[in-house]
């Protein structure tokens, strides 16, 4: 994961842990980078955040001496978990939990409600991560969150973000702007963090959306079908990579001719939300 910090060194209150690289750990001392993140997250004393990866507690601080009412944090290093529970035993606002993120509970031990994530997430695991804080086409996530801010790797958030048309545009852009809005918040070049990874990295506001389609998650799964096969061959046309699911139905030629697009274009040049209603219109064939 990309760590934080606020300092240059391996010290944490006496505690000293060096960078390990099968975490991927990378501390972030750019102290501007740390304030935009938590302005971005907009707390307020409602709020219960959830910390993912607190590395060394540079973020964490800034969430604690922020209005959030409760900071529950994960952290899956051993030997950070001691730093921590160390450095912020007295903070009555604050809790830890040790395990991996990708299978610990996500609510807050004291028993509220998590609503906002603000976190600098595990590089490795990204694709998972997301799925698990906000689901998938298929399949609803296990917890709600209003907004999720999140350092990640800039090309992952590039992708996030891109318009179709572009050569970012991908299967995770579909998916992701179906579920949520994303929107940059900064960029975070890699002299930032302390050791410098070799990637520059990006911060990205997340906030998923409440479908009203009542069948979201059944055309969702006929959709993830048609992206997978779609997107295999992005440079194909779609009538030689999804031809197979859309036959020469009347209603499926209403749909193409009403929406102003046609088996002859490649996945990329086709929105979100023009794929969903394309998987909704064979759904009902």
């Amino acid at each position: 994961m990309v760590g934080d910090f606020s300092l240059a060194d391996n010290t944490l209150s006496g505690f000293r842990h060096i960078p390990r690289k099968r975490f991927g750990q990378h501390w972030l001392k750019d102290q501007g980078v740390l304030n935009q993140i938590v302005r971005a997250a907009e707390l307020i004393p409602e709020d219960c955040v959830l910390e993912v990866g607190p590395g060394k507690g540079a973020l964490t601080e800034k969430l604690i001496e922020s209005q959030a009412r409760f900071i529950q944090a994960i952290e899956l290093d051993r030997d950070l978990v001691v730093g921590l529970k160390k450095r912020f035993i007295n903070q009555s606002k604050f809790s830890l939990r040790e395990g991996d993120v990708l299978a610990a509970p996500l609510e807050a031990e004291n028993g509220l409600t998590v609503n906002k994530v603000v976190a600098n997430i595990p590089y490795n695991i990204t694709g998972p991560l997301l799925k698990r804080l906000i689901g998938g086409l298929s399949k609803a996530p296990e917890y709600s969150f209003e907004t999720l801010v999140l350092l990640m790797q800039k090309e992952v958030a590039q992708r996030l973000v891109a318009v179709p048309g572009t050569s970012n545009f991908s299967a995770l852009s579909v998916r992701i702007q179906l579920l949520a809005k994303c929107q940059e918040v900064c960029d975070v070049p890699s002299k930032c963090f302390q050791p410098a990874p070799k990637v520059d990295s990006t911060v990205v506001m997340i906030k998923p959306f409440v479908s009203s389609e009542p069948n979201f998650f059944e055309i969702g799964n006929l959709l993830e079908k048609l992206l997978k096969h779609a997107f295999a061959g992005r440079r194909k046309k779609l009538r030689n990579t999804i031809g197979r699911f859309v036959t020469s139905n009347n209603q499926i030629n209403e749909f193409f001719g009403c929406r102003g697009i046609s088996l002859d274009q490649r996945p990329q040049e086709i929105s979100p939300s023009n794929w969903f209603a394309l998987a909704k219109a064979l759904k009902e064939t």
